[in-house]
């Protein structure tokens, strides 16, 4: 097994202004935004400073933080292995792994997609068969497990079991997929505690990729879960769902026709009353508006505003993202919020040495009022966005290496980065990296 490699290479120095746990591989408010404060303005000339880094197997999924620990799932010569660490200096302080086998269809990585989810003192995770265990977070004890796949006949769909629970109260919310009838459990609502199914909606659409999120419309709970799962002819869309009862308000078709398409980009709640879904294969985005008796009617629809997996920021009167299916027709767009009128587009590429670079089908991080974007190829860059256009601040390439298609995390100044594949030039393999993101007063 890959040992795990720690190199501490910054003094750490003084605490974060304002420091956010990210227990969710979204953040703590589910739409890739953070409250950290004083992060650093002026990034330095030779690139930002390694606190420490960890040699890691295979997968897509985000680090999570809470209450001093880092999460991190994996898959490691055969095995899905849960690791617990220092989110400050790396050091391993547990970790818990069981042998599995998945071979995807695609030739994509066999590891995880599901991010880990810390929930106080658990941890609950959702590997790629859809094995889902409940572990200690202090200890990584196994408190409660469910084999999903078993239980609910969860076929293998394109790339594996993907979509991370959302917990709401005592209980999570699981976008299951499964075929054990003739519609199937689409979403199922367990007992946080013992695992116990507490409810269960049926329903033909299965299992997107797209993980649910519990949010507020017209002030009341509700579970917000993409269904989209493998089918002929294709079909999905939102489910509004009562994440106590388990009883659906509205069920939106939003899936594209093709028998290929899939569905990655998790719902996103507008204000008091909307919610933005996407797709990038053929309908693209469109805007919901939720009435008093939470039934849903489009306000616009873009085809030219679809994502492929990353959920766009909501900044002032406009959304922002990359939209598009793959590198070659992915381009950074702004949609104005109350009509989805396109109000610029730009491939953000640059030359540098006769080489073409840019950030392709990047993620955009929010946190003290400015906007920082991964590119899938390992460029890090700050941008300035404005319904006028987009200005690249300042950027920096961490890596060169392709699907850095994870959200990096932020908490307590620190940033988090997966490279996901090996890096040609260094030789270097997959890393997960930790940079000091904070204020040094300049220094």
């Amino acid at each position: 097994m890959r040992g795990f490699l720690v190199a501490t290479l910054v003094a750490m120095m003084g605490p974060a202004g304002s420091a956010e746990d990210w227990p969710r591989f979204l953040g703590p408010s589910d739409n890739a935004t953070s409250g950290e404060t004083e992060l650093v303005k002026q990034w330095p000339k030779d690139g930002l400073k390694v606190v420490w880094e960890m040699e890691t197997g295979e997968g897509y999924t985000c680090p999570v933080i809470a209450d001093g620990r880092l999460v991190y799932f994996h898959r490691v010569e055969g095995q899905e292995v849960v690791a617990c660490l220092d989110p400050k200096t790396g050091k391993e302080l547990w970790r818990f792994a069981y042998a599995v086998i998945y071979k995807d269809r695609y030739g994509f990585s066999p590891g995880p997609r599901a991010s880990p989810v810390i929930d106080r003192d658990r941890v609950y995770t959702v590997g790629v068969t859809a094995r889902m265990h409940c572990l200690d977070v202090k200890t990584g004890r196994v408190l409660w497990k469910r084999d999903l796949m078993t239980d609910y006949q969860v076929p293998q769909y394109f790339f594996g079991y993907g979509p991370t629970p959302a917990v709401w109260r005592d209980r999570l919310i699981v976008n299951v997929g499964g075929r054990d009838g003739p519609t199937g459990v689409c979403v199922a609502a367990l007992d946080k505690m013992t695992g116990k199914t507490l409810w269960e909606v049926r329903d033909q659409w299965g299992a997107s990729y797209a993980s649910p999120v519990v949010g507020k419309l017209h002030g009341k709970d509700v579970a917000l879960v993409m269904g989209g799962g493998e089918s002929r002819p294709s079909h999905g869309g939102l489910l509004t769902i009562d994440p106590e009862t388990g009883k659906v308000h509205d069920r939106f078709p939003w899936r594209a026709r093709k028998f290929e398409s899939v569905i990655a980009s998790s719902p996103l709640v507008v204000g008091d009353n909307r919610v933005f879904v996407s797709e990038c294969y053929e309908k693209g985005g469109v805007l919901l508006e939720f009435d008093e008796a939470l039934a849903s009617k489009p306000v616009w629809t873009q085809r030219e505003f679809g994502m492929h997996w990353m959920v766009p920021l909501v900044i002032g009167d406009c959304l922002y993202g990359f939209a598009g299916r793959n590198t070659p027709d992915v381009e950074f767009k702004c949609a104005r919020l109350g009509t989805g009128e396109i109000m610029w587009t730009d491939g953000t590429r640059w030359t540098l040495n006769g080489r073409v670079e840019g950030l392709f089908r990047g993620s955009l991080l929010q946190a003290d009022g400015r906007v920082f974007a991964l590119g899938e190829d390992g460029i890090l860059a700050e941008l300035g966005l404005s319904p006028a256009g987009v200005v690249t601040k300042q950027r920096t390439r961490l890596f060169t290496a392709r699907e850095a298609w994870t959200l990096p995390a932020l908490s307590g100044g620190l940033l988090y980065v997966c490279q996901n594949s090996r890096d040609p030039l260094s030789g270097r393999g997959p890393r997960l990296m930790c940079y000091d993101f904070r204020d040094r007063g300049g220094r």
